[in-house]
């Protein structure tokens, strides 16, 4: 299994639109950062987690010329907005384009997506297919089981995935022993770490490192990070060991 860091940024992406932070206007690559998102390639299948605005230029630039399936784990204008440039993969595949989201999820995308969902149909409409998915079953796509892991943003429920040794966690600020539990023994963990201030709906980067250090994995990846984390390659030589902080582009192999 291959996995590649699409996008590593918070809502805003770095650079801040306007911010004239040290960090914003770093000439280091792994200080630019795009909505976070990530691809999963294994023998069986072609996945990307979230879909989110930056979607059409994280395809072009990792050069994803074949996706299966796309997972979302919230619904959040963030992790969906890109949704409508599945329409390319509707054109060369000459079939819909799976989404596996939960009911609640589904609802934001038929909402947000209107049109697409509407049951009007027109020449350059995105094809969805919808599949429901939830907290507590595993499901899989193309043969490759996947185990959700419920999560809590704030008061929002949403899903972490577990896919074999690779477990993907975002967007959270509170995880239950029970569902952390199925991340042990992973190879490697993603998780959200902000900033280092406390945030309502999202773990500090204090607070994912404690995560890290009770999960029981091999190697730690902090992601969803906002320019208020600092420059990367001084957060990242101050990490325990074992963990890192995630950058656009960071290929991890299994």
């Amino acid at each position: 299994m291959k996995v590649t860091f699409l996008g590593t940024g918070t809502s805003q992406g770095i650079p801040f639109i306007g911010c004239p932070c040290p960090v914003c206007t770093s000439a280091n690559k792994k200080d630019n950062r795009l909505r976070s998102a990530v691809w999963i390639e294994t023998p069986q299948a072609s996945i990307v987690i979230d879909s989110g605005p930056d979607f059409r230029y994280q395809m072009l630039r990792a050069k994803v010329h074949r996706l299966d399936a796309i997972i979302i784990t919230h619904g959040h204008k963030d992790h969906i907005a890109g949704l409508d440039d599945v329409r390319a993969y509707n054109y060369f595949d000459q079939r819909p384009m799976q989404v596996y989201a939960t009911e609640e999820t589904q609802e934001t995308l038929k909402r947000e997506f209107q049109y697409i969902f509407s049951g009007a149909s027109y020449p350059g409409i995105p094809q969805v297919d919808l599949n429901t998915i939830t907290a507590s079953k595993p499901f899989s796509i193309n043969g490759l089981t996947i185990t959700p892991i419920k999560l809590l943003h704030y008061k929002l429920e949403v899903l972490g995935f577990r896919i074999g040794d690779f477990t993907y966690i975002t967007d959270a600020s509170y995880i239950a022993p029970e569902e952390l539990a199925k991340a042990k023994g992973s190879k490697a963990m993603v998780l959200n770490a902000l900033r280092h201030e406390p945030h309502i709906s999202h773990y500090t980067l204090s607070q994912a490192i404690e995560v890290g250090k009770s999960a029981q994995v091999d190697e730690v990846y902090f992601t969803h990070i906002s320019h208020q984390l600092g420059l990367h390659d001084v957060v990242d030589s101050d990490l325990p060991e074992g963990m890192h902080l995630a950058y656009d582009g960071l290929e991890l192999q299994f």
